[in-house]
């Protein structure tokens, strides 16, 4: 799990985890460290982030974008919101 450090975790699978005798590795992402050269990659158009944006909602619907993404529903991977 990559990522930022959040806190104690709320019903993890543990047991279908240890089940299946799987590795758990994590750590935290650097994101201060890869966000300018991302940024400059994806301005001189190497990278093109827009395949992972699944959802487009103008800001007043934040919370119901929240809710898609949080609830994985209708596919939501990433919600973009427009101010």
């Amino acid at each position: 799990m990559i990522g930022v450090y959040g806190g104690l975790l709320d019903k993890f699978p543990a047991g279908a985890w240890m089940n299946r005798a799987l590795t758990l590795r994590t750590g935290q992402c650097h994101v201060q460290r890869y966000m300018k050269p991302l940024l400059q990659r994806i301005e001189r158009g190497e990278l093109d982030p827009t395949r992972v944006i699944t959802h487009r909602l103008p800001l007043d619907e934040a919370e119901r974008g929240f809710e898609l993404f949080k609830n994985k529903q209708d596919n939501c991977e990433k919600v973009a919101l427009k101010p």
